[in-house]
Parts: structure tokens; C-alpha cells; sequence
């Protein structure tokens, strides 16, 4: 069985390092990520795993695994910020606030499919305008959901979460695990 990430989200690749797992091959699916109009948070997420699976259908003797993390702040999707303005409209948006973290997975296998999702309350707290600032200097924020990483320095901007650290990075390491066993690939070692 050979693994193939359908991301080519750098985080993604880690995360599988720690259910000891090393994809066979790396490919980052082209879709469109534009949310429908009235479209939620949750079915969006759900929709775009789905869509980065169907853009990589497994070949024989492969399992693909496709994420997609969407942060959501009430009924309001904030994806990847177009620049820095952006950026920093998100983080003042998000601050002082709760708000979701949602990250789907889709996994293939032949004709079967996997999926789940998980939702995070994650907690940012109020930040002054030196600290937004500061972070956008870093430029962490560039290609991240909501405009931060919680694995990087956005991680001091964070007091508590409450659900799955590893799906606000970006793949629910439990979930993943789950599935990828239900694909008949082992997790912590390869056969």
C-alpha cells in the first residue's frame, strides 16, 4: 500500500511524522477554493476534502489523503489571506474572540471513501495593534486559514483551546490515524 498526501502543506507532512508515516508521493490538488454564496463554515471545509480527494483518484495499491482547515469565525469563512492588509483585517477580527478551527479529511482506497471532520474553540486573545504588528512582520501568516498558525509565534497569541491541537495545525492526528487503518494502512509503522 503506498500513501500519497494530497497537500502540499509542509505542517501536514509533520503531523504524519508523528503517527510515523512518510507519503510514498506529495501532490497538491488544483481546486477551486471559493466558497459557495451562503455556503457555512463546516459543509465547506467538508466539500473542499472532498473535492482535493476527487482531483487525485487513487491509482492501484495507493491510499490518498486530502485535508482542508477553515477557519470560521460565527458563519463567516476566513481562508488564507490574500495579503497583508487582509491578514491583518482577520487578526483584528479574530481578536479578543472565540472562534472554530474545522479541519476535514478525505481518504480513497480503490472505490471506498473515508471521511471526518473535527471543530476546534480555539480562543485569541485581545491583541494591540503592536502585536498584530509584530506577528505580520514575521510573515508566519502568509498561506494559513484565518491568518495564523498556532504551531509557530501566533501560538503566543492563543491563551487556550478546547478540542484537537493537531487539527488547528491542520490534520486531526487521531482521526487520521482512524481512517487511515479503516484503508488498511498501518499507523507508527510501515508493513
Amino acid at each position: 500500500m503506498r500513501l500519497i498526501l494530497g497537500s502540499g502543506s509542509p505542517r501536514r507532512l509533520e503531523l504524519l511524522a508523528q503517527l510515523g508515516l512518510v507519503p510514498d508521493a506529495v501532490r497538491a490538488p488544483e481546486i477551486d477554493e471559493t466558497p459557495e454564496r451562503g455556503e457555512l463554515p463546516r459543509p465547506y471545509c467538508q466539500r473542499m476534502a472532498r473535492q482535493k480527494l476527487a482531483a487525485l483518484p487513487p491509482g492501484p495499491g495507493e491510499v490518498v489523503l486530502c485535508a482542508d482547515t477553515t477557519v470560521a469565525l460565527g458563519r463567516r469563512i476566513l481562508g488564507k489571506p490574500r495579503d497583508e492588509k487582509e491578514a491583518a483585517a482577520f487578526l483584528h477580527a479574530l481578536s479578543g474572540r472565540r472562534h472554530k478551527v474545522i479541519t476535514a479529511i478525505a481518504a480513497g482506497c480503490g472505490t471506498q471513501r473515508w471521511e471526518r471532520d473535527v471543530v476546534t474553540t480555539v480562543m485569541m486573545k485581545r491583541l494591540s495593534d503592536d502585536e498584530v504588528n509584530g506577528y505580520l512582520a514575521t510573515e508566519d501568516w502568509r498561506g494559513k486559514a484565518g491568518a495564523y498558525g498556532i504551531q509557530g509565534p501566533a501560538g503566543a497569541l492563543i491563551p487556550w483551546i478546547r478540542g484537537s491541537f493537531s487539527a488547528v495545525v491542520g490534520l486531526p492526528l487521531a482521526e487520521t490515524a482512524h481512517v487511515l487503518a479503516a484503508a488498511g494502512l498501518p499507523v507508527w509503522r510501515r508493513a
